[in-house]
């Protein structure tokens, strides 16, 4: 794969093509758009083509932007795709913060020798999880980087990056993929797990267009996950929540899958309320936002939308699971007018 194949964001693609062709490639990028739109996708793709031995063997007669990509079939370019070439590091966790250790790890790689390409190349997934420590360490390495590096920062939260680093870099935007490349990509995903579906065909038009509302733009949520699935997980951990159950969050990111799932029940029901049936996302749900909403007025609701978002924007600071459930389940319940299990 290469970036020819990335679909819906050729605007970012093209400003990295005509930086290459200058021959300015700043040594840090931030990458910034909401996950799963292909921030990592484009990033390892430019890792490949910085360093692709056929393109650079070419890349001083190229004229045309459409040859600017990797060949995506050298030897360099394939051991980027496996995540053994010796000049790429990708760092990413798994857990709630990017340590000082990993930061100095980064340090260590980007100060020896190329092996055997033109750059070194780190890319740092979710940078906005950078701890105050590791941040602090990554800073030294943005003032000074050595020569022919390629630092790229990815992240859905960049407000909370220090500004002393993503001053430092070169900021790309990305923006939720337009509705008709969307739709190409959703049909070519879901044909590939060899679901058989033609965009014609009305058996299916409805789980389309609810996979297209809920991800909103962000293929890889549909690509990485079985949203039906999610949904119902999160229809079953609201049904607890309402009946006094425990926390059942096993992370801070199901915590923000949740409460996404939630924000979007509560659009849904506000468009019912206000009769624009239409324009529902879980269409296949409608009776039950309906039922669920039928005493509750439309301005309360609006009101609980805003107040939940709220919740959302705070996650980032590692709010008390417990404590956010308990306030989230007893906030739900009145607006609800849910009294006992």
């Amino acid at each position: 794969m290469g970036l020819r194949d990335v679909i819906g964001q050729d605007k970012a693609i093209n400003i990295l093509k005509r930086t290459v062709k200058k021959g300015k490639l700043p040594s840090a990028y931030l990458f910034a758009g909401e996950s799963g739109i292909g921030k990592k996708l484009i990033a390892i793709n430019l890792a490949k083509m910085v360093n692709c031995i056929e393109f650079n063997s070419k890349k001083d007669y190229i004229r045309d932007l459409k040859e600017i990509d990797s060949c995506d079939e050298c030897s360099s370019c394939k051991k980027i795709d496996r995540g053994t070439h010796p000049d790429f590091m990708l760092i990413k966790t798994d857990g709630n913060q990017i340590k000082i250790e990993e930061i100095r790890a980064v340090g260590e790689f980007l100060s020896l020798k190329s092996y055997e390409s033109a750059y070194k190349v780190v890319i740092i997934d979710e940078a906005e999880k950078l701890n105050q420590y590791a941040a602090n360490a990554f800073l030294k390495t943005l003032e000074e980087p050595p020569a022919e590096t390629l630092i790229i920062l990815i992240s859905s939260n960049p407000e909370i990056i220090p500004e002393t680093i993503t001053s430092r870099c070169s900021r790309i935007n990305f923006r939720p993929l337009p509705l008709v490349d969307f739709k190409r990509l959703l049909l070519e995903s879901l044909n590939a797990k060899g679901e058989g579906i033609k965009e014609e065909d009305k058996t299916v038009e409805d789980r389309i267009n609810i996979l297209i509302g809920i991800s909103a733009g962000r293929p890889g949520l549909i690509i990485t996950r079985d949203v039906f699935e999610e949904r119902s997980w999160f229809l079953n951990l609201l049904n607890e929540m309402l009946n006094y159950g425990k926390d059942s969050w096993a992370s801070r990111e199901e915590m923000e899958r949740w409460f996404y799932y939630l924000l979007v029940f509560l659009r849904d029901m506000t468009f019912l309320k206000y009769g624009f049936e239409d324009y529902i996302i879980n269409i296949d749900m409608k009776d039950f936002l309906l039922r669920i909403s039928k005493n509750v007025d439309s301005k309360i609701i609006i009101d609980c939308y805003e107040k939940i978002n709220m919740v959302c924007n705070n996650l980032s600071f590692n709010l008390n699971k417990s404590l956010t459930w308990n306030y989230t389940g007893a906030f739900l319940r009145n607006i609800l007018g849910v009294t006992n299990g």
